[in-house]
């Protein structure tokens, strides 16, 4: 073709079009990847990080908690052992998957424990019907019997025989109080979340239990009644 040259028949190809070498592609396929995966965990955690957000940043003007937020947060040791009182070895990861209302103590439950598992007890009943969404647990720190006296008030309860070492490191009381004198909320992710004050009493159980509400209905939309990974 007289007048013309090959780059007016081919013109060059535009950055844009040029072809991306063969060895890239596995590598671009699998960034793609990544931020799909990173994509559909947003998605899922979204519910959770909400109602947090909801509750610890969007409070209503001049609202103050009664217990104390812990920040961070402790996960809980999900595989370390604990032992049921009828023996039987669990695992403390098995409590997850709901909201916990947590005492320690030993096994001999001077007043001071007594006086937690009675509050534990109201607190949850006064939840209503959304009481089922929360487990009153008590961590009891040695092997020694536990009173007959107070078999009766624990048929509600979770029960467990925790290594002292273990819960050092999982919770800790307030700086002047031994770990026993205060009451532990723990969320359903298994992280420990709040400390309510050292020896309550009535009052105090009752602004605690406000508290207690305002958690459970910042995460109605994601946490349900019952262990969503428990087997019949």
């Amino acid at each position: 073709m007289s007048g013309s040259n090959l780059s007016d028949v081919y013109p060059p190809l535009a950055a844009s079009q040029t072809p991306e070498p063969t060895g890239q592609r596995p590598q671009r396929a699998r960034r793609i990847g990544r931020w799909q995966l990173l994509g559909v965990l947003l998605v899922c955690a979204a519910p959770v990080i909400a109602s947090y957000f909801t509750y610890y940043v969007i409070r209503p003007e001049g609202r103050r908690n009664f217990g104390e937020l812990v920040e961070p947060q402790r996960p809980m040791p999900a595989e370390a052992l604990v032992v049921a009182l009828d023996g039987q070895p669990r695992k403390l990861g098995e409590l997850r998957d709901q909201w916990l209302l947590v005492s320690v103590g030993a096994a001999a439950c001077d007043a001071d424990c007594r006086n937690n598992l009675y509050l534990q007890r109201q607190m949850r009943e006064a939840m209503g019907r959304e009481k089922e969404r929360l487990d009153w647990v008590w961590l009891v720190s040695d092997d020694a019997a536990l009173p007959a006296d107070i078999a009766p008030a624990l048929e509600q309860a979770t029960v467990l025989r925790a290594d002292d070492a273990m819960l050092a490191q999982w919770l800790a009381p307030q700086a002047g109080h031994g770990l026993s004198e205060h009451l532990y909320v723990v969320d359903p992710q298994g992280q420990w979340m709040m400390r309510f004050p050292a020896r309550m009493d009535g009052a105090g159980a009752t602004q605690a239990r406000r508290d207690l509400e305002r958690l459970l209905r910042a995460s109605a939309s994601w946490d349900q009644p019952g262990r969503a990974k428990e087997q019949p």
